[in-house]
């Protein structure tokens, strides 16, 4: 019964995953505004989300500040990024720090990482922010999320609370 109801919340979990989930994080390494680098791989045993954003989009904005709010309630035991693209620069990520009071590492991309997370290709170069990806400490995307209607608690709200709080409940103890 205990392996059917396993088997039973597995895929109810593979199936709310978003379109981007289930699949190994595309590893990088990438400075942030002091130049110090991140790299994914020394974050392994950790909870990582993963913020694909623009300083100036507004709804990156209101992010910005349930991540403050992630941060507070988690301390230490995950790791928030988020990573730019151009046209964002050292000084529109600066100002975007002071006005957010954002206290987590902003990377900086050219391109490449983002397009790795988002599948992108030369017939589907699309990349929309914000985006967030949930990563497990193993390294896996467990769930990734768009901005939309149906996503806006995750955004604004409570909603990336439960997320993660799924994500640091410990592994059941396999049966003997």
């Amino acid at each position: 019964m205990r392996l059917f109801v396993f088997a039973l919340v597995s895929t109810v979990g593979v199936l709310c995953a978003g379109e981007l989930s289930n699949r190994r994080a595309p590893g990088f390494s990438l400075p942030d505004s002091q130049l110090r680098q991140w790299d994914i791989q020394d974050l392994r045993g950790k909870v990582v989300i993963l913020d694909i954003m623009k300083t100036a989009c507004p709804s990156c904005q209101k992010l910005a500040l349930t991540l403050e709010r992630v941060r507070a309630k988690y301390g230490n035991r995950i790791q928030i990024l988020s990573i730019v693209n151009p046209p964002d620069n050292q000084a529109t990520v600066a100002q975007f720090i002071a006005t957010y009071k954002v206290q987590s590492p902003i990377l900086f991309d050219c391109g490449q990482v983002a397009a790795s997370y988002f599948k992108a290709t030369p017939s589907n170069p699309s990349i929309h922010v914000p985006h967030l990806f949930l990563i497990d400490g193993n390294g896996m995307i467990r769930n990734d999320f768009a901005y939309e209607d149906k996503t806006k608690a995750i955004f604004e709200g409570d909603g990336l609370f439960a997320e993660i709080d799924k994500l640091l409940a410990p592994a059941p103890a396999a049966k003997k």
